[in-house]
């Protein structure tokens, strides 16, 4: 199978593009690396990817790379932590309601006339953002309350995209909500320059990457943005990768979406424990300090798993121990090399 991949260079993206290759397919990938600049414009050697720098907003340029690859995923996005959707909350919105109207008119433009099968489009969990109840099930969505934030209600925008071009268009789609994605290799972004918390700068806008950076770097006590009763389900990007291309090809996932998650919650409090006697030891008795929280801090994100896990045989197998293992060595050396 060929792929076209927009936002290929993201922080989901790359590892999709990773998986997909793994998987023996053949990959397009788009990114105009607005968000990690340089650092992202590398390809992978591989022979059978293609990395194509340009907008998503490009309809014809999206329509001339789809006209001969049988599936999309729709990927390509401003976005960000908490603070990246605090800072660009006109921007997010305004940006990608022109990628996501772009990917739909170049799907539906060369639907019919090619092999293209059908689209995946990469949601979000915000879009459960005015939840009074959990786990959060496929979709609640619609029953709840839109999200208060520009890109929660951008994300809902994006279902309906998908859901809207099938009853006008009979144009195939899948839906996927990553949940608190956690990778290794996330870079300075773009343009936002860096945040302070207490006597520390960070230069990433991710809890998980911040929390690591701020004890590295010897913050003592810890900072952390609110009460720390916050609870995520952190997920390997890895897993998501292949979560994901589980609902790209699997004939059940036809026209249905699906909350893809790590099964286990973890409040913020907890994660910033855990790193903290992971970088420090067992011994080190942990020392922490809340500040002010952003706005729209969601306080629960805890996602119903069993519809991946039933109609795709997806589930998510990386704890949260084995991630921290993977990300502290990389955000030492990234400090170490001046790119943190």
């Amino acid at each position: 199978m060929k792929v076209l991949v927009t936002g290929a260079s993201g922080l989901i993206g790359s590892y999709l593009v990773k998986e997909l290759l793994h998987q023996g397919h053949v990959v397009v990938g788009l990114d105009n690396f607005s968000k990690y600049g340089a650092a992202r414009r590398g390809t992978l050697g591989d022979p059978h990817y293609r990395l194509v720098e340009g907008d998503a907003r490009d309809t014809d340029l999206v329509a001339k790379l789809l006209a001969d690859c049988d599936h999309f995923v729709a990927g390509a996005a401003m976005i960000g932590g908490i603070s990246y959707f605090h800072t660009y909350a006109y921007d997010l919105l305004a940006t990608n309601e022109r990628i996501t109207a772009a990917a739909c008119d170049a799907a539906i433009r060369v639907y019919g006339d090619g092999p293209l099968q059908k689209v995946t489009y990469l949601s979000s969990s915000m879009v459960y953002e005015n939840t009074d109840f959990w786990p959060s099930r496929e979709g609640d969505e619609r029953r709840i309350p839109p999200p208060s934030s520009s890109y929660g209600f951008q994300k809902l925008a994006v279902e309906y995209f998908a859901r809207a071009a099938w009853d006008q268009y009979s144009l195939p789609f899948t839906i996927v909500r990553p949940f608190n994605c956690v990778n290794v290799g996330e870079e300075r972004t773009v343009g936002q320059g860096e945040e302070r918390s207490g006597d520390i700068k960070v230069a990433t806008s991710h809890v998980v990457p911040d929390l690591v950076q701020k004890v590295l770097k010897g913050q003592d006590p810890l900072h952390i943005l609110g009460s720390g009763a916050q609870v995520r389900h952190f997920t390997y990007g890895g897993d998501l990768a292949s979560g994901i291309c589980s609902a790209i090809f699997h004939p059940a996932a036809l026209n249905e979406d699906f909350n893809l998650a790590n099964a286990e919650p973890t409040s913020i409090l907890e994660l910033a424990e855990r790193i903290w006697h992971k970088i420090k030891g067992d011994d080190e008795p942990f020392r922490c300090t809340t500040d002010e929280p952003f706005e729209h801090d969601v306080q629960r994100r805890t996602p119903d798993v069993s519809k991946a896990r039933d109609m795709l045989g997806f589930t998510a197998t990386t704890t949260l121990d084995e991630i921290l293992e993977k990300l502290i060595p990389w955000v030492r050396q990234a400090i170490a090399e001046g790119r943190l």
